[in-house]
């Protein structure tokens, strides 16, 4: 298998402007977007051009298959409301080349797959959970993002698709080539991680319902604020937190909702987005224990009501350690010394597949660590050793 660096970064690239953004290489393509569907026809060409057979299932996952049992390379290509390049794209790409180079070589069997949602528009990579059962689509259609679209609806904004997903049993294995999107391997300039495992992450949205009025003429102590409650909650959380959580747990607010969110009114509704991850499945159970008890006490606290939605997650995962072990040896062959075994504390859909086949991840550096911005970017010499690495692999596979 002689892959083509040069071939592997014009493909890259060429994805890279079905929604670029205008700024660095930023990139927009926010999943069934029409910039995203753009981007998956634009996939099933090429997977057309290199003698794959494309397949879009009943959700958007796009396949570029290949005859008999193979090895499933990919990630995904939609993207965060401002993301970067190569976040999912990456992995899709190191697919589409690995599977021509296998091609004209008379490599072994690959497929590709770009997993649809992976970013979480509706749910926590909705495709791949799908896929792989641990979402019903009864569920996920009852999904909306933030504007109130369905995701029964954005899905039948896809065209050509299946009636039936796919058989996993079609597939051997599966990696995914993925951006690190944290400062370990920038730091000390090495070229690879070999991921061990994956955290498992909670993730769901509370409601703090308190009494709209006005801002002027509504004294202090007769204000049911639902913002105070958010603040009050985020701190006592975060005390609570302390006796129970290790250097690597992390949790996050990253998005607020406040209504009717405006300069001259006390708001009487505040949502937001709670979610933590660690590695432990105990401690995140207990985490959860406390978010729950927190917020019922600074809601009767406040004469507040308080609602919190459906807790969508995904367990810690272990990646297969028969692929481990190849993909080290490529590593130590390819950049000796160069490469460590990681964990990965973002999500990515190799957690979901990892129930329905031998699953394994490999890591490149992200320049200063930045993922999940228009600044994301790695070196293509770095980008070049990840799909050298992984063709080695395949072929010791």
């Amino acid at each position: 298998m002689n892959v083509n660096p040069k071939r592997f970064l014009s493909d890259l690239h060429a994805l890279r402007q079905i929604g670029a953004s205008g700024v660095g290489k930023g990139v927009v393509r926010p999943a069934f977007s029409e910039m995203d569907v753009a981007a998956r026809d634009w996939l099933c060409v090429k997977f057309s051009e290199i003698g794959l057979t494309p397949y879009i299932d009943p959700v958007g996952n796009t396949f570029g298959l290949a005859e008999g049992k193979s090895i499933l390379i990919g990630s995904h290509t939609d993207t965060q409301p401002e993301g970067g390049w190569l976040d999912g794209s990456l992995g899709v790409i190191c697919g589409l080349e690995l599977a021509r180079a296998a091609m004209e070589s008379g490599g072994p069997a690959i497929s590709v797959v770009s997993f649809q949602d992976e970013e979480g528009r509706f749910g926590v990579t909705t495709g791949s959970a799908l896929w792989a059962g641990t979402l019903s689509l009864d569920q996920a259609d009852g999904l909306t993002d933030a504007q109130g679209v369905a995701f029964l609806n954005a899905r039948n904004w896809m065209p050509n698709r299946a009636r039936e997903f796919l058989n996993p049993n079609s597939f051997s294995s599966f990696i995914e080539c993925h951006i690190e999107q944290g400062p370990w391997l920038h730091e000390a300039s090495e070229k690879i991680g070999i991921v061990s495992d994956i955290v498992g992450i909670r993730d769901c949205t509370i409601t703090f319902e308190g009494e709209q009025n006005h801002a002027g003429t509504t004294p202090m102590h007769r204000r049911k604020d639902a913002f105070q409650a958010l603040s009050k909650f985020i701190k006592e959380v975060n005390d609570r937190f302390q006796n129970v959580v290790v250097p690597s747990t992390v949790w996050t607010t990253g998005h607020v909702d406040l209504h009717p969110n405006a300069h001259s009114i006390v708001p009487g509704r505040c949502s937001f987005s709670m979610q933590w991850r660690d590695g432990d499945r105990t401690r995140l159970d207990r985490m959860e224990e406390i978010i729950r008890e927190t917020a019922d006490e600074v809601a009767t606290e406040m004469l507040m009501q308080v609602t919190i939605g459906p807790v969508l997650g995904i367990k810690p995962t272990s990646m297969d350690d028969n692929i481990q072990a190849e993909l080290c040896y490529a590593a130590e062959d390819i950049c000796p010394g160069k490469w460590r075994k990681m964990t990965s504390g973002a999500l990515h859909d190799a957690a979901n597949v990892s129930s329905l086949m031998p699953t394994a991840m490999l890591f490149v550096p992200s320049i200063n660590g930045i993922s999940h911005d228009f600044a994301e970017d790695t070196d293509e010499t770095d980008l070049i050793t990840g799909l050298q690495v992984l063709a080695k692999t395949i072929q010791q596979l």
